[in-house]
């Protein structure tokens, strides 16, 4: 199976010019823990979280309506491609301890794959339980 028969192929996105406040606006609007960020030519630029709002915005005492994106996403961005192996893909999240991962071909985002994809699956439940737990490994707990 490949990622492209469980990504989503319809992103929502943020332009690197606007600011951290709409950033937070659309993750919470539908529900999501990151936005890619993309040029007008619909390449990758990087990708913004929520937890780079609050700790290279809000914490940093920046005023998310005036900071943009492009000074607190996160520019070195672990992807995948449509026709690589869902194995592999998994491999990459837990890896780089990511739970999405853009789908780009060409430099050009063409959807996401999260843990959630994979779970719904149900062929992939192994590999999203070992994965979200490879994730969780470095958490700290108090």
């Amino acid at each position: 199976m490949q990622v492209k028969d469980l990504m989503t192929p319809s992103a929502v996105t943020i332009s690197p010019d606007e600011s951290a406040e709409l950033a937070a606006r659309l993750l919470a609007r539908h529900n999501i823990g990151s936005l890619p960020v993309c040029g007008a030519d619909g390449k990758l630029r990087g990708i913004v979280t929520d937890r780079d709002i609050v700790v290279r915005c809000i914490a940093a005492e920046y005023d998310p309506a005036e900071t943009k994106v492009r000074e607190i996403m996160t520019r070195a961005v672990v992807t995948t491609k449509p026709d690589d192996d869902l194995h592999e893909a998994t491999r990459l999240m837990a890896e780089d301890k990511v739970r999405r991962l853009p789908v780009v071909e060409d430099g050009v985002l063409r959807g996401m794959l999260s843990l959630a994809d994979l779970a719904k699956s149900g062929r992939f439940d192994m590999e999203a339980s070992r994965a979200l737990g490879e994730i969780s490994s470095n958490l700290r707990h108090p």
